[in-house]
């Protein structure tokens, strides 16, 4: 059985990377589930021991987070974003520095993969009307998006998933994650400024050589509830209050949640059509199949004999190149749910570290982070192609550069 379980373990991890089944229409979070059946019906877990493995006070974190950004999304807050940054009258450094504070800024207290699809094509749309090349634009705001989202335990699927395992405090996490978090954003501003200088420079905000566009133009196609917008705000300013409590992470976002749901305007259904219950799924079914592996005892030894090289997976010099090279293969949230599983009580200092290392390291390819293909595909939606090598271009300096920074920082506060 152990043979069976590490060849579905391999399956899955391969499908985590490829980010499909070769020759079929099964992407990644089919590949997870399909591994997690085959486990159950082959024996290899019951049913009880599956449902033991999934960790739901995560999912329910997970959850709740999304209900609030659907709050959001719903009544029209990111595609008003997108289009007032798109239309103001400013030079684009200084358009480029806003998207990417804006992009970072959200993602750390709104999750990067939902700010980044509900964003971009809007954000696309109005550059385009203003005569400005998109495509810096969309990069910035992924890769901020990424950089922001490591300054809290709420900015990304994996910092909720490490948060609800290690049981961090959402303060004590942003004191140590949230300095290099906002380096890094500069990095991003920099980084993107310096690589595309002429073509960002040579943007003109008309179309076609003709009359400049109004500052509302891209705004036109994008309404804005008002009164949900101020029920979403209450209910995050209330979120983080309840985080400052010591009443747990998964009651704080389930009352909140709760909250939003009842209402005369938002139609549940509608709400809940926001939630990325594939992503839900996603955490499902990689729990299962770590676990299975786990069991077989694989692990353990493996680390013991990491050990024995003075290899200690818990070591910065070890941990910051395997994240590097599993967040840019597997993923970052699939490599997270990895080693979670087969790291023995990680003390707080290795789960900052993995938090903070794993997800700067998502900027380096385009595949490094579910955000960056979000921005690519919902660009391409629109008619502006980014393509793998233009990514690189950018991905590559920022996260040697704001990896660097992270490291030195947590040299120096962890010791």
């Amino acid at each position: 059985m152990t043979a069976f379980i590490l060849a579905v373990f391999t399956v899955v991890y391969l499908g985590m990377a490829a980010g499909r089944l070769p020759g079929l229409l099964v992407d990644r979070t089919g590949v997870a589930l399909l591994g997690a059946i085959a486990l159950v019906l082959a024996g290899a877990m019951d049913g009880p021991a599956a449902l033991a493995a999934i960790d739901f006070p995560t999912l329910i974190v997970l959850f709740g987070l999304m209900v609030l950004s659907a709050q959001f999304a719903a009544c029209g807050f990111y595609d008003w974003c997108a289009a007032r940054l798109a239309a103001l009258p400013l030079r684009p450094l200084g358009l480029l520095a806003l998207v990417t504070v804006t992009g970072g800024g959200l993602s750390a207290v709104l999750a990067n993969d939902v700010v980044v699809f509900a964003m971009t094509p809007m954000l696309v749309i109005g550059l385009t009307r203003a005569g400005l090349d998109a495509r810096p634009y969309v990069l910035a705001l992924a890769a901020g998006a990424n950089a922001g989202s490591a300054a809290t335990v709420i900015g990304n699927p994996q910092n909720i998933l490490i948060a609800s395992v290690g049981g961090l405090d959402f303060w004590a996490f942003a004191a140590i994650c949230a300095p290099p978090a906002l380096a890094s954003l500069v990095v991003v501003f920099v980084v993107v400024a310096v690589v595309w200088r002429g073509r960002l420079e040579r943007g003109e905000r008309t179309v076609h050589g003709t009359a400049p566009v109004r500052a509302d133009a891209a705004a036109e196609t994008a309404t804005l509830d008002r009164a949900g917008i101020a029920k979403a705000l209450a209910a995050t300013l209330a979120l983080l209050a309840l985080f400052a409590t010591p009443l747990p992470h998964t009651e704080g976002v389930l009352l909140v949640a709760g909250a939003l749901l009842i209402s005369r305007r938002l139609a549940t259904r509608r709400l809940l059509g926001f939630v990325d219950w594939h992503l839900l799924v996603l955490f499902a079914g990689l729990f299962i199949v770590t676990a299975a592996l786990t069991a077989t005892g694989l692990p353990a030894t493996l680390l013991d004999r990491m050990a024995a090289f003075g290899w200690h997976l818990t070591a910065l010099e070890v941990i910051t190149p395997l994240v590097v090279i599993g967040s840019n293969s597997i993923g970052n949230v699939p490599l997270v749910v990895l080693l979670l599983g087969i790291v023995p009580d990680p003390t707080p200092e290795t789960l900052y570290a993995l938090a903070l290392l794993s997800t700067l390291a998502g900027n380096l390819l385009l595949t490094g982070s579910l955000a960056n293909i979000i921005a690519v595909e919902r660009a391409a939606e629109v008619g502006l192609e980014i393509g793998f090598a233009e990514h690189a271009r950018i991905g590559v300096p920022i996260t040697v550069l704001s990896l660097g920074l992270a490291l030195a920082w947590l040299h120096f506060v962890l010791g």
